[in-house]
Order: structure tokens, then sequence, then C-alpha cells
């Protein structure tokens, strides 16, 4: 059987088994992934580029688009060369990367999606110390909390995962490396140390769970207090954005993990992960700039300007 020392490359899941569908699947994702780029480049152009939106709820959405853009870099790019090669083979290295750069991405969001509930609930329940809790040295100091939680999460399960010795082969049963991908290849019994790791993580997953609930259950008792119905109104606009994006983070998150062995198989797995590695950075711009007036104001002056200087 091979170990891990002998393991230089893993076999990813192939996304489809002829080469027309490779191709097809080729070119869906690169338009997927060229919307995403799209999308979150527009959202983090409109917030660097326009003085008004220099506030902590777009400073942390610019964050987030950047958090989006990396972790749909992570993955996407490495499928569609597979799929256009003809090929399934990542390196080990290779591998290691994508695991690193994956966790600690998708943790930065989660840690700065819970950052920005705190956000809406100081700006809606607390609206005379907003400026005061949520001053620019607090902001960036929470966002660097974020990135820098991602990272400590990402090294320590990296460098646990990559130093249990590997016996059950080298083909991972998904089309890029993740963590429960990787354990299912380690010894019976060697996953341990790795196993604490992941019950300590999802007891902080619940904890932000459970503080972005009662943010907005703070959030939803405050404004339906309101007695203006204009006033209402804007509160649930500015927190809608971020509601359904959490909502979109989380469930398929949590069907992805929490989904029952019974209806586990390789082709449901490929594309639960797809839902939960491709639609959040698609879906994330168009949620927030749907209905925002101030970033579609920015585009539209930056598309004019562009317009003017190109006639």
């Amino acid at each position: 059987m091979p170990n891990s020392s002998s393991i230089s490359e893993f076999l990813l899941l192939a996304l489809a088994d002829t080469r027309q569908l490779q191709l097809l699947h080729f070119w869906l994702l690169l338009g997927i992934y060229l919307a995403a780029l799209l999308g979150n480049g527009l959202i983090s152009t409109a917030v660097a580029c326009d003085h008004r939106l220099h506030t902590p709820m777009y400073f942390f959405l610019l964050n987030l688009a950047l958090l989006d853009l990396g972790c749909i870099s992570t993955t996407l790019p490495k499928a569609m060369a597979n799929a256009l090669w003809h090929t399934r083979a990542i390196s080990y290295t290779g591998c290691a990367a994508q695991v690193f750069f994956f966790s600690f991405l998708f943790s930065a969001e989660y840690s700065l999606l819970t950052i920005m509930s705190y956000d809406r609930y100081v700006a809606i329940c607390k609206p005379l110390h907003y400026r005061t809790l949520l001053g620019s040295r607090a902001c960036a100091t929470m966002a660097a909390a974020a990135w820098g939680t991602g990272l400590l999460h990402a090294l320590l399960h990296t460098a646990t995962i990559f130093s249990l010795p590997l016996c059950q082969g080298n083909a991972v049963d998904q089309f890029f490396c993740e963590i429960p991908q990787i354990l299912k290849l380690s010894c019976s019994g060697a996953y341990l140390k790795e196993f604490g790791l992941i019950i300590f993580s999802i007891f902080i997953f619940f904890g932000c769970f459970a503080f972005i609930v009662v943010s907005y259950v703070q959030i939803f008792r405050t404004v339906l207090r309101m007695l203006s119905e204009q006033g209402r109104h804007k509160a649930f606009s500015t927190c809608l954005p971020h509601l359904a994006v959490v909502s979109l983070f989380i469930s398929t998150c949590m069907f992805a993990y929490l989904k029952p062995p019974s209806i586990s198989s390789p082709s449901v797995d490929l594309v639960v992960a797809v839902l939960y590695t491709v639609v959040p950075p698609v879906m994330n711009p168009i949620i927030y700039s749907m209905r925002n007036k101030e970033i579609k104001q920015t585009l539209r002056k930056l598309f004019g300007q562009i317009l003017l200087q190109h006639q």
C-alpha cells in the first residue's frame, strides 16, 4: 500500500467521462469563473474608488469580494485545466496548497460574515454608537482578525492532515483537494489528531452561527418596533443582502458536511461541492448590487468616465 512519503501526486475526480462532456464542462466553468471575477472585481473597484462607500459596511463588503475571488480561484482553475487537458492529476504540493488556501479563505469568509452581522446589529440597534464602536481602527482590527483566524485554521489543519500516513491510495473523490477527502485516504486510526481539530472547528462554526442568529433576532425586534414604515424599509434593505449571503453560505456548507451518509455518493458530493465552492462567489456580488443604489450609481459613474475617455 502507498504511504504519504511515496505519493507524489493525487488523482482528482473527473468532471465527466467523455471528452465532449469534459470540454463542455471546461467552457461552463470558464464562464462561471469569469462571471465571478467580473462581479467581485466590480464590487471591489466600486468600493475602492468612491469615497462615499468608505464606510464600515462597504469596507467589509470589499473584504468579502476579495475572499470570494480567492476561494473560487483556488478550486476552479485546476478543475478547468484538468478538463481541458484530459487529466486528473494534481501534484502533492498542489494538493496541499489547495487544502491550505481553501481552508484559509473559507474560514476567513465565515468569520467576516459573522463580523458583518455585528456591523448590521450596531447600525440598527445602536445607531448613536455606530461611529464609536465601528471606527476605522476597529474595522481594520476586526477584518485582520477574520483573515488571521482563517490563516491559523488553515495552518493547523494543513500541517496536521499532511503529516498523517496515507494508506488508501491517491484517488480523491472530489474535483479539488479538501480535508474530508484527504482524511479518507489516511490509515485507520491515524486521523484522531485531525478529528479533534475538526470537532473544535465545528464548535467555532456553531458559535458563530449562534452569534449571527442572536444578532438578527435583535435586529428584527428593533426594526419591528420602528414607527416609520420608511425607516423599517430602509433597515430591512440594508440587512437582507447580508442575510441572503449568510443563508446561502451556511445552507450549502451544512448540506455538504452534515448530509446523511445514505445519500452520499461521488456524483452527489460533486454537485454539493460545486454548490458551496462556486455558487456563493458568483451570487454574492449579484445579491449585494441588486438592490444597492450606491454601488449601482458608482459603477455607472465609473463606466461613464471610461466611455468619455475613449471618445
